[in-house]
């Protein structure tokens, strides 16, 4: 998947300025495809240029004028060709899984290093997945009240619930292997 099609996803579930998409990369979209404020606008220019976008000047009071993005007939086309595409496998390259590995091959106080690393990352999957249950507590209260488009969103914000509940028993369980290691 390239960039393209997240903006393409994400600006034709609600037109926006780059600033305003990046937000939206920052809160939902970028745990699944992550992309700098500099790189969005930079495919956005790019978007626009091969006319896949459009956008138009707003201006602001006492601000510099804002670009509104929105997609086009040839963005949609290029969005539902790429839609049809079959998804390929994907390779996974876990450094924190290699360092597991490599454990065996270290000193008491290497691993014992790794535990505060896999710990510090445990806190960070646990705030996460926190962001993601208050996430669906806001938007997606009430499941029978969603059109289409909201069910799909809810339907991956469930994915990533469950993939953040999946790492964090996975790595519970690498805590307890670690720590029972020093015995």
């Amino acid at each position: 998947m390239a960039l393209e099609h997240a903006i393409l996803v994400s600006l034709l579930e609600q037109p926006g300025s780059g600033y305003e998409l990046a937000r939206r990369f920052e809160r939902s979209i970028g745990r699944f495809w992550t992309a700098t404020h500099q790189q969005i606008y930079r495919v956005l220019r790019r978007m626009e240029t091969d006319g896949w976008v459009t956008a138009e000047e707003i201006g602001q009071d006492g601000r510099p004028d804002k670009r509104h993005y929105s997609v086009t007939a040839a963005g949609r086309g290029v969005l539902t060709r790429w839609l049809r595409e079959p998804v390929q496998p994907e390779t996974v390259r876990h450094e924190l899984a290699v360092k597991i590995r490599g454990a065996a091959f270290d000193d008491d106080a290497g691993r014992a290093a790794l535990i505060v690393e896999v710990e510090r990352y445990r806190a960070d999957h646990e705030a996460t997945l926190t962001r993601y249950l208050a996430g669906e507590r806001r938007d997606f209260l009430d499941a029978g009240e969603l059109d289409a488009g909201q069910r799909l969103q809810h339907v991956v914000l469930r994915g990533g619930v469950a993939y953040e509940r999946m790492v964090l028993d996975w790595l519970d369980d690498v805590l307890e292997t670690l720590r029972g290691l020093g015995r």
